[in-house]
């Protein structure tokens, strides 16, 4: 198992660095298809459970996201979210049997997973491609050292329990090393991009305080992504969302933090400018 572990990881890092090289459109696609993948688990997981959720307004948002996206920018994504929102509404109410617990489910994967692929998308779009690409790394760094350093720590020390209702194992002491952990990696991109970048971009790119600003506001936000993520699949009667990663679980398993970190990164780059 730990084989299969160490094998699924380093294809991860490689997709994820050969996605980070050429940005733009590989990236915008690449995302994209990750986003597809968890958005089936998702809905499939509430299937299991015996919802009926109504999918097919938020796989039409999916379709059209980068052609729009790539022809308005960011602020098309609420317009997207609104509508797509309001198709799965209707078509909840002219069942012959509405239910308000089917709506609700059909928005879930709506809120929780388009929403922060949208964002992701949205980035993809930053230019120059250097920002880009700094702006792409904190959205991986922070959450997965975060999450590796939360299982060290937890691990070794262990102690009160964080949130037992939703994830017995997690511990107070992991979820301090993991926002040690999160601090540690957006500190570490914002050096890496000191020392790659142009000096004419480093006014685009964030200042020492914002890193440790990002590095704390998205290190809980992806700790919370990864409970919301605990609390579906609890929910739904099921461990991992797939076995699509040996070792790792589904697409969603491993992109739960990285979703709700997304929605910060974006958020910093809208106040920003």
């Amino acid at each position: 198992m730990l084989k299969k572990r160490l094998v699924t990881a380093a294809f991860l890092v490689a997709m994820a660095f050969f996605l980070l090289y050429f940005g733009r459109l590989v990236l915008a696609t690449g995302a994209l298809a990750c986003l597809t993948f968890a958005l089936y688990e998702e809905y499939r997981a509430l299937g299991k459970a015996g919802h009926r959720p109504v999918s097919w307004p938020t796989w039409l948002a999916t379709i059209l996201c980068i052609p729009l996206a790539a022809i308005f920018g960011h602020k098309v994504v609420v317009p997207i979210l609104m509508a797509a929102s309001l198709l799965t509404i209707v078509c909840v109410l002219f069942r012959k049997d509405p239910q308000l617990e089917d709506a609700l489910m059909s928005l879930l994967p709506l809120f929780s997973i388009l929403l922060p692929g949208l964002s992701v998308l949205s980035l993809a779009l930053i230019e120059p491609l250097s920002v880009q690409r700094t702006l792409f790394a904190l959205l991986v760094a922070v959450p997965v050292l975060g999450d590796s350093m939360a299982f060290l720590v937890g691990s070794r020390m262990k102690g009160p329990k964080f949130c037992p209702e939703v994830s017995p194992n997690k511990t107070i002491s992991g979820a301090v090393g993991g926002l040690i952990g999160s601090l540690f990696g957006a500190m570490a991109i914002g050096l890496i991009a000191r020392l790659m970048c142009a000096p004419t971009t480093w006014p685009m790119l964030p200042t020492w305080w914002q890193y440790l600003l990002i590095g704390l506001i998205g290190g809980a936000a992806a700790q919370m992504g990864d409970l919301f993520a605990s609390l579906v699949k609890r929910h739904c009667g099921i461990k991992d969302f797939s076995n699509l990663f040996p070792g790792h679980g589904g697409m969603l398993d491993r992109l739960d933090s990285i979703l709700f970190m997304a929605i910060v990164v974006l958020c910093f780059r809208l106040i920003t400018g």
